[in-house]
């Protein structure tokens, strides 16, 4: 769908030049690599194999010009496990790129299960298959270099945030780091962001409580701060069920609205606990004209995984 330059982590699409531009940017939920999923990718030869598990909503994701998934697990090599610490096999990262998605974002509580080696092996083969991803980082002058993440199409500039409120109590050892919710942290990078010029900030926050169908008080809080301090649309994960999608109105005149999307649920996963099987993925449609970027609409699209084969699949 994109090709893709690295230079502060820009993306880049080919768009023509009009009196106006657009851009949409489609985000799933959680991908989530559990024992289950593991044995029935297995083959008889033991390769993995995932592709089927993407195929009846590959045509939903390529339809955005960009695609985002929060990739909740790591890379880390062989031996590879589920739940309570993920490490997948690289042909997961694969197939999820093959399925049309552009953008991993990788800072969540499960980021550092296989400690800093996978961090880094995580980083490292997502660099080595082309695959763009924020969220985590080797060292400060990695993060410097790639961080803010930004999205061009034509003259429009779209800026990723991605933090996660814990790693499990997992210390980050120096020199990588794990974006961390930390209002100083993230003031800073929204003020980087707008000094990279960005037309619209999008953060991409791992909060909430697990199984909670409605936004406690440290999202609601967290949401006034982040538009109070910058920030347009709002993308949300972690409780592994859909929490609800709003709208408020932008009284600082950097859009027409605000986009809040509490939590997106599980996108793939063999959680158990009710409404775990299912999530929801929002395309968010943006337009320039002039100096000016707006949210124009956004689409939702419910879905659920199919098990024991593990499809995703629309509903």
């Amino acid at each position: 769908m994109l090709a893709f330059f690295f230079l502060l982590a820009v993306v880049s699409t080919a768009h023509p030049q009009h009196s106006y531009e657009r851009l949409s940017i489609y985000f799933a939920g959680d991908i989530m690599q559990h024992e289950a999923q593991l044995k029935a990718a297995r083959t008889a030869e033991g390769a993995y194999r995932y592709d089927s598990c993407f195929s009846k909503v590959k045509s939903e994701i390529e339809a955005a010009q960009v695609a985002v998934c929060n990739f909740e697990t790591t890379l880390g090599g062989a031996p590879y496990s589920g739940y309570p610490n993920f490490c997948s096999p690289d042909e997961l990262a694969i197939a999820v790129h093959n399925a049309g998605f552009d953008i991993f974002l990788t800072a969540n509580n499960h980021c550092m299960d296989r400690g800093a080696r996978g961090l880094r092996r995580t980083i490292a083969t997502l660099d080595s298959l082309g695959i763009a991803h924020l969220g985590t980082y080797r060292n400060q002058a990695e993060r410097d270099s790639l961080y803010p993440f930004i999205i061009s199409s034509g003259t429009m500039k779209i800026a990723l945030l991605n933090y996660t409120y814990d790693t499990n109590g997992i210390p980050v050892p120096e020199p990588c780091i794990v974006n961390i919710i930390d209002t100083t942290i993230i003031k800073a990078d929204i003020v980087r962001a707008r000094k990279l010029k960005a037309d619209c900030i999008i953060a991409c926050m791992h909060w909430g409580t697990e199984y909670r169908t409605e936004p406690d008080n440290s999202q609601r809080e967290m949401e006034e701060w982040l538009y109070n301090h910058g920030v347009d649309h709002i993308i949300g994960g972690h409780p592994h069920v859909v929490q609800p999608v709003r709208t408020l109105p932008d009284y600082h005149g950097r859009a027409s609205e605000h986009l809040t999307v509490w939590s997106l649920g599980n996108y793939i996963s063999n959680m158990s606990a009710p409404r775990t099987d299912h999530g929801l993925a929002v395309t968010l449609h943006l337009q320039k004209r002039g100096d000016v970027t707006r949210m124009t609409g956004y689409d939702l699209h419910p879905n659920r995984t199919i098990r024991p084969q593990f499809i995703v699949e629309g509903m």
